[in-house]
């Protein structure tokens, strides 16, 4: 853990960091080299005039971010909605002052994505809490949420068996595929779990290898395919769409808004991401552009702890499939206040922002 607290900015905005590195309960593979065992975040605090607020930035290799990219971008981004006035106290005014900040967020820099998450994250819950209203009412979402499923990594077919027997009680599972063993990895799984199936191929798949498993998938009960060709590979996943009667999820394909027009008549669906996509705000914005162009929604995530997750809840109203389990696959959540139902609902409390406190050990 690591902290550096400054103050910056015309509103003496306070903001500090922590590096978490995080043990995963299960090894967690998919079908890119990252580490399977540990999951590094970075928990971000601002603070002005009393108010406080946390978020988090998640690094992702693949999208070009690590800790040393976000020790980097996390102080400019502070410094950026630093020069801002204070957060107004009344609900549209605050609404506009976010839109604002966001606005500066993305026309500080491109991409950095959980660089910009973190920080507006850390915006939401501090301007929510302030008000003394949860995120979810200050962005007027819905408070009731769809299920979140649970995912299982690459492994064994009978080592991701016995997982998947171990989460029964999860309305749907996601299994990530890549490797040599999908078919019967899918079959394994379908042994001992009845209810759908979600796959996730995170680019690891080849055009001919997708066409002969679209059949087999959707036997095996099989309900979206997310994206099994690399992201630029936008008439592999066009060719396959027409092909399949599973819906074509696009995720590294679809990381923001600007994504979104080029993907319409080729996937079903896309995946929306707060640590792609640069926070909360972002994230409501291409949820609403994704269904104006006819896309359903999925809301997803990283290995994230309940800050990250809780963040993303507030949208999970809004989505057609909720993958919301990153901190449910850490050995340990740091964090807690956000509770999870029977019915494996995020439940949206009316506690003020995001709702969520580091544990006091």
């Amino acid at each position: 853990m690591r902290r550096r607290p400054i103050s910056i900015g015309s509103v003496n905005l306070s903001f500090d960091t922590q590096v978490l590195s995080l043990a995963l309960r299960d090894p967690f593979r998919i079908a890119r080299d990252e580490d399977d065992k540990t999951a590094t975040t970075v928990i971000v605090t601002v603070a002005t005039g009393g108010l406080e607020g946390i978020g988090e930035a998640f690094p992702v290799a693949y999208y070009g971010e690590t800790v040393a990219t976000l020790g980097v971008m996390l102080p400019y981004l502070a410094g950026v909605v630093g020069a801002l006035d204070a957060p107004p106290t009344n609900l549209p005014d605050a609404r506009a002052w976010l839109a604002h900040a966001g606005n500066r967020l993305a026309a500080a820099i491109g991409h950095h994505g959980a660089a910009k998450a973190g920080i507006d994250i850390a915006l939401h819950d501090m301007v929510a809490r302030g008000m003394g209203i949860p995120v979810w009412q200050l962005l007027d979402t819905p408070q009731q949420v769809q299920p979140t499923d649970f995912s299982l990594g690459i492994d064994t077919p009978a080592a991701v068996a016995d997982r998947a027997s171990r989460a029964t009680s999860f309305p749907m599972l996601k299994i990530k595929v890549g490797g040599p063993s999908d078919l019967a990895t899918l079959e394994a799984v379908r042994a001992v779990y009845d209810g759908p199936l979600r796959v996730d191929a995170n680019t690891g798949w080849q055009p001919e290898e997708g066409a002969r498993l679209v059949p087999e998938l959707e036997r095996l009960g099989v309900e979206l395919i997310e994206q099994p060709f690399p992201a630029r590979q936008l008439p592999q996943l066009r060719w396959l769409q027409e092909r399949s009667p599973i819906p074509i999820v696009a995720d590294e394909s679809a990381v923001t808004i600007e994504d979104l027009d080029a993907l319409v008549g080729v996937v079903a669906g896309v995946n929306v991401k707060l640590t792609k996509c640069g926070g909360v705000g972002p994230a409501l914005a291409m949820i609403r552009r994704a269904r104006e162009l006819g896309f359903r929604v999925m809301l997803g995530c990283m290995e994230e702890t309940s800050v990250g997750i809780a963040a993303a809840a507030t949208l999970a109203g809004l989505a057609d499939w909720v993958d919301l389990d990153g901190n449910l696959l850490l050995a340990r959540d740091p964090f807690a206040g956000l509770d999870l139902g029977d019915d494996k609902r995020w439940r949206l409390t009316e506690a003020a922002g995001l709702g969520v406190h580091q544990r006091p050990d």
